[in-house]
């Protein structure tokens, strides 16, 4: 038996389930297959940097996200069982109109899957779980996979989405270049430790042997452990840890009341040569792999996703040139290729979490869709959130699989027809824009912008139908 399908999304991460609500929502067919017999049970990437919270909202997941997460708490040092000082993680910033997220929020990664898991079932869509692609190959017209479990599924299009040892990847012999970030094996686990406050970020200096972190998950029993080795190999079974707790820390062993799970990896940032072959895409791991310092690689990951997704609902469903998914690589590699220096840079204790690590000012400035500029704003740049007069919010108007043609402060004169995935809205002046025109792409990145309308087809051309 062949099933047939648009889109077949390669693993059921962050990035594939993320690509698939978003196909979902656009009336995209999708096949997600998973070889595992369920989404992965760590908390392993908690941090959602306010880019991906923006993100998050146009999905239609942002109230589970906020209700499910919180607050990073403040970071607390140890030092031979007493409190030595206290210091923040992150340069936090209020929110704003503009800038409505303003600090990353946690959430265990297990949780942030099954808010996307829980919203893809409310679009009609789901997740093949135990179905491990073996092989797959491509034609002009498509792409057929193999099972194996048995059976194959055609699509037009294949997205791998399956982790850093990507099989897929892997079967179409793109390599990964990249370096060891540090030596030092880590380990990560989710514990419980009841006796352990929830309301700080515990920090042990390990001296020579590494350190060790110890991070409340919240809307969990559960904390985040991670420890640097800097001699010999992580022990991951609970005794294991346990004993790692009782070394490091001013805790007993028998106060880790449950090891739930834990894991050993060497950090490292690799980068694939390529992110499209033909008809298949590498999204998310399988396309970079981060130190997870700095939280950059879930959120890297979830907005390859969004990059993708409404550029194949244009192709597949609207019509556009095929030639817009060359956009996709030529966006989104530049952009890991940063995050990946700004992971090892924090890793490595050279650069701080800061402004760049929310990802509020990554854009595609230069980039093959980016056209034009106008008031305080290029195209390519993020298009601020903000509100109408009649309360309208922003980024309400722009979610959604259409385009938004914002007009801003201006009475220039729009075009009597447009295609039917651009809406309209005019509104007041506003500082974060200036006056002007912005064709806002489904992404929420200005893909034109103009003082009047001269270009304004062109761009279009490029992103809705031939």
């Amino acid at each position: 038996m062949v099933k047939e399908t648009d889109v077949l999304i390669v693993g059921a991460g962050p990035s594939g389930l993320a690509l698939a609500v978003d196909l979902a929502r656009r009336g995209v067919r999708a096949l997600v297959a998973e070889k595992a017999q369920g989404l992965f049970p760590g908390s392993r990437g908690k941090g959602l940097q306010p880019r991906t919270m923006e993100v998050f909202h146009d999905l239609g997941v942002i109230d589970a996200v906020l209700a499910a997460g919180g607050r990073a708490p403040m970071g607390l040092i140890w030092k031979d069982g007493e409190r030595t000082g206290a210091y923040d993680m992150f340069d936090r910033a209020e929110p704003t109109d503009a800038e409505p997220y303003g600090e990353p929020w946690l959430l265990p990664q297990w949780r942030t899957q099954e808010v996307l898991l829980a919203r893809l079932r409310e679009l009609g869509g789901d997740v093949a779980f135990g179905q491990e692609v073996t092989a797959i190959a491509q034609d002009a017209e498509g792409v057929t996979a193999h099972f194996a479990e048995g059976g194959a599924v055609r699509a037009r299009y294949a997205v791998a989405a399956d982790g850093g040892r990507s099989t897929v990847r892997t079967a179409l012999g793109i390599g990964m270049e990249g370096e060891g970030v540090d030596p030092a094996p880590m380990l990560v686990a989710d514990v419980r430790i009841p006796d352990l406050d929830r309301d700080n970020w515990h920090m042990f200096a390990g001296g020579d042997a590494g350190y060790l972190a110890i991070c409340p998950l919240p809307g969990t029993d559960d904390f985040q452990l991670v420890a640097q080795f800097t001699a010999g190999s992580p022990d991951t079974s609970a005794e294991g840890v346990r004993a790692l707790v009782a070394t490091r820390t001013h805790l007993a062993a028998d106060q880790v009341s449950e090891v739930r799970r834990a894991s050993d990896f060497r950090p490292r940032a690799a980068l694939a040569a390529r992110f499209r072959d033909g008809r298949i895409f590498l999204a998310g791991d399988a396309a970079h792999i981060h130190s997870p310092a700095g939280g950059q690689g879930l959120n890297t990951s979830v907005q390859d996703a969004f990059n993708l997704g409404w550029k194949l609902g244009q192709v597949l469903r609207h019509g556009a040139p095929e030639a817009l998914l060359d956009s996709y690589e030529a966006e989104r590699r530049p952009i890991a290729a940063d995050m990946l220096g700004l992971s090892t840079r924090i890793h490595r204790g050279e650069s701080r979490r800061g402004s760049a690590t929310r990802q509020l000012g990554l854009g595609y400035r230069g980039g093959p869709l980016a056209s034009g500029a106008a008031g305080a704003l290029a195209a390519g740049d993020r298009a601020p959130d903000g509100r109408c007069p009649d309360g309208t919010r922003f980024f309400d108007a722009f979610r959604g699989p259409h385009f938004t043609l914002l007009a801003v402060g201006t009475d220039a004169e729009l075009p009597q027809e447009l295609p039917d995935v651009v809406r309209v809205l005019r509104t007041e002046p506003y500082e974060a824009y200036g006056k002007g025109l912005f064709l806002v792409r489904p992404d929420g990145y200005i893909g034109w912008a103009g003082q009047d309308t001269r270009g304004l087809g062109d761009s279009l051309v490029r992103v809705t139908r031939c």
